[in-house]
């Protein structure tokens, strides 16, 4: 090698993730599996022990958990996960039957094939993750379908208000996607929405939509209710 020349072969290569960002995907998987069940207290040392990182890193994981809404910091406790009543959940699905519904009429009336052909992809992909057994896979493939739902709507504000809430949402689906024929009857729902985008029948898919979300906060609010109870 003549002199001046650097050999970037030894060069350290950084790696794709920092430790911060790993442990934050861990603990967020952690909390969506219910590892840690809603309104139990997160201890600093232990989470360090498990998670072999400093304690630094865990309490900017745990900040960065409370703004995504899946922590709560109590006053004379510290941090808790995130518990969510009834009450907030139908908010949520209210929210989600507006803009999910608006959005998949949208994507109805543009008479594009190409829209359907995108969230048949997506619902592929929930198929093939629940017969895998892999709940994580669920809730990535259903995030990636009403991204999809929303992009092709152009229903750019609604997707920014929906992804704000996104966490919880999958908070709530990790509740609802295990129940018994949900496996079955959820992508059954979805299925209706996409058949109606693609017959273009606007009001068939604002309808398929709604019922889908009507159905799944029947369930979450049954199941939060029986929590709240125990």
């Amino acid at each position: 090698m003549e002199s001046g020349e650097q050999d970037s072969t030894i060069r350290i290569q950084r790696p794709s993730k920092t430790l911060r960002e790993l442990t934050l995907e861990k603990m967020r998987e952690a909390i969506l599996n219910f590892h840690f069940q809603s309104g139990a207290r997160l201890i600093e040392r232990d989470l360090c022990a498990q998670l072999g990182v400093s304690r630094t890193i865990v309490r900017e994981v745990l900040r960065h958990l409370e703004s995504e809404g899946l922590v709560t910091i109590v006053p004379n406790r510290g941090p808790i996960v995130a518990q969510t009543s009834p009450e907030e959940a139908w908010q949520i699905y209210e929210i989600r039957s507006a803009l999910e519904a608006m959005a998949a009429k949208a994507c109805a009336g543009r008479d594009d094939p190409q829209i359907a052909a995108g969230l048949q992809a997506a619902m592929d992909a929930i198929r093939k993750a629940y017969d895998d057994g892999d709940s994580a896979a669920v809730l990535a493939a259903t995030t990636e379908f009403y991204r999809t739902l929303f992009h092709c709507a152009g229903h750019d504000v609604a997707w920014s208000i929906v992804s704000a809430l996104t966490l919880r949402i999958n908070h709530l689906r990790s509740l609802t996607i295990k129940t018994k024929g949900r496996s079955s009857t959820g992508p059954q729902e979805m299925q209706a929405m996409v058949d109606a985008i693609r017959r273009g029948d606007a009001e068939g898919a604002a309808a398929a939509a709604q019922a889908h979300v009507a159905n799944a906060a029947s369930i979450a609010r049954k199941l939060l209710e029986e929590r709240s109870r125990a």
